[in-house]
């Protein structure tokens, strides 16, 4: 019986382990030995009933997706994933003719786990005995093979695998699955969150949320409730960490994610950022989070038209979901915990754009990326009404505000005490964040001085 997800949590032993718990929102509850068998039937990887009849209504009338996505396959393009493409061109029409290509695709020299496993789950109904013993001998051969990768893309590979066989080979939950949701999850996403890392590179969230998706969809298991607050903030970082201006490609205009190495962007990546954006507003479209997401997502300019993008575009947008304007969001993304601060002066094409997280410190201005380093920043940062000063300038400087201004002093000592004496006001200890960041706030109309002193071990307290 499915579990409330309110009150998860999940205890899931398997051989040659101790117990694993991953806790949600409430303490106490212990499921021991979890039955991972699919509650599903085929399809049952990223295929939900009301997912389907979406495709199906998307096809009948004619949306600019659907004939983007039916121009590509009747003009016999050659598809970059042909296993997705082909298989999600079935579910959608029912063209058995497309059916079997991907079958063909997926019983010849393919290696690619997840299409494979999307092809054995949505294509059940055109393979033959055979060839399901065929496939599913692929599919075992695949898990073995990669069952010790701990990356986010073979992890998710395998619980795509492993939900695809299950019913089908005996024992598949208790080897791959349990061992995922328990030591890999506590390990990999947990366990960081704990410590104050940020777990998940942006380059990831396309494969964890897949992933998500198939735990939900089979085992009533929403593995966000296990770190409820890291994962609320999600959609909004996700959208924040791309570079404002739009990058204008043949097929389309792309958003691109952050980029650690400069030079041309991979648009194979942008197109995987859009689909985890897109992905992300399939799993949760109530919270204002993802409303302001799916806002950020509906313009046509940046409808993926190309051979590898129209497959995820078409499989995951929802036209239909209203969002929210994301002018509307504030321009700022801080995130004490993990100490990630990301900045926009304004949300048009030209802003400026300041990203720190997990060492990494970028400025995009003038449609050029910077790397930065804090202690050479020689002068604040001002953008609109937010001003970023680098401690190198924080021990005093003045304040003279026109309007409400947010201060962020940066490359402070992290998770560090400082004493902060502000003009007509009683001294006051703040503490830095994770990234070595303090946050202050002035009203309007403010002109005072600020001085900054860091809070030495056995130092007494201001009075």
């Amino acid at each position: 019986m499915p579990l409330n997800r309110l009150l998860l949590t999940i205890a899931l032993a398997f051989p040659g382990s101790g117990l694993i718990q991953i806790r949600g929102l409430a303490q106490g509850q212990d499921v021991a030995n979890r039955d991972l068998t699919a509650l599903l039937d085929h399809p049952r990887i990223l295929m939900p009933a009301k997912r389907s009849r979406l495709l199906t209504r998307e096809r009948e009338r004619e949306s600019l997706r659907w004939n983007q996505f039916n121009l590509l396959i009747a003009g016999k393009v050659d598809m970059p994933e042909k296993g997705l493409a082909h298989s999600l061109y079935y579910i959608a029409s029912q063209d058995q003719e497309q059916g079997r290509k991907a079958v063909d695709w997926a019983l010849g020299p393919a290696t690619d786990l997840r299409q494979l496993a999307i092809v054995f789950d949505w294509c059940q109904p055109l393979l033959k005995d055979a060839e399901r013993t065929r496939l599913a001998a692929k599919l075992q051969s695949g898990l073995e093979k990669t069952a010790a990768a701990q990356d986010f893309s073979a992890v998710r590979n395998r619980v795509l695998a492993a939900v695809a066989l299950s019913g089908h080979l005996p024992g598949v939950e208790a080897k791959y699955l349990q061992p995922i949701l328990g030591p890999w999850w506590q390990k990999t996403i947990l366990a960081p969150i704990a410590s104050g890392a940020a777990p998940i590179d942006p380059k990831d969230h396309y494969a964890l949320i897949e992933m998500l998706h198939v735990v939900r969809d089979n085992f009533d298991i929403d593995l966000r409730e296990t770190a409820a607050k890291h994962f609320t903030t999600l959609p909004v970082y996700h959208l924040m960490s791309h570079y404002p201006a739009p990058f204008p490609a043949a097929e389309n205009e792309y958003r691109i994610p952050l980029m650690k190495t400069h030079g041309e962007p991979d648009l194979r990546e942008a197109i995987r950022s859009r689909a985890a954006a897109l992905a992300m507003v399939a799993y949760d479209s109530n919270s204002q989070e993802m409303q302001f997401l799916q806002g950020w997502l509906i313009q046509d300019r940046f409808l993926m038209r190309s051979a590898y993008g129209i497959p995820y575009e078409f499989l995951w947008a929802n036209p239909y979901q209203p969002g929210l304007s994301f002018h509307y969001l504030p321009n700022i993304f801080h995130d004490p915990p993990t100490g990630r601060l990301i900045v926009r002066s304004e949300w048009e094409d030209d802003a400026t754009w300041y990203y720190q997280a997990a060492g990494q410190i970028q400025l995009f201005e003038g449609g050029q990326i910077h790397n930065l380093r804090q202690e050479a920043m020689g002068k604040p940062l001002i953008m609109g009404n937010t001003v970023l000063m680098p401690a190198a300038l924080s021990a005093k400087f003045t304040i003279d505000t026109t309007e409400p201004s947010h201060y962020y002093l940066i490359g402070l000592k992290p998770d560090a005490s400082y004493e902060i004496e502000v003009d007509d006001e009683e001294i006051r200890e703040l503490s830095t964040d994770h990234g070595g960041i303090l946050k202050l706030e002035f009203p309007a109309a403010r002109k005072c001085g600020v001085r900054l002193r860091p809070v030495l071990p056995g130092s007494p307290k201001p009075a």
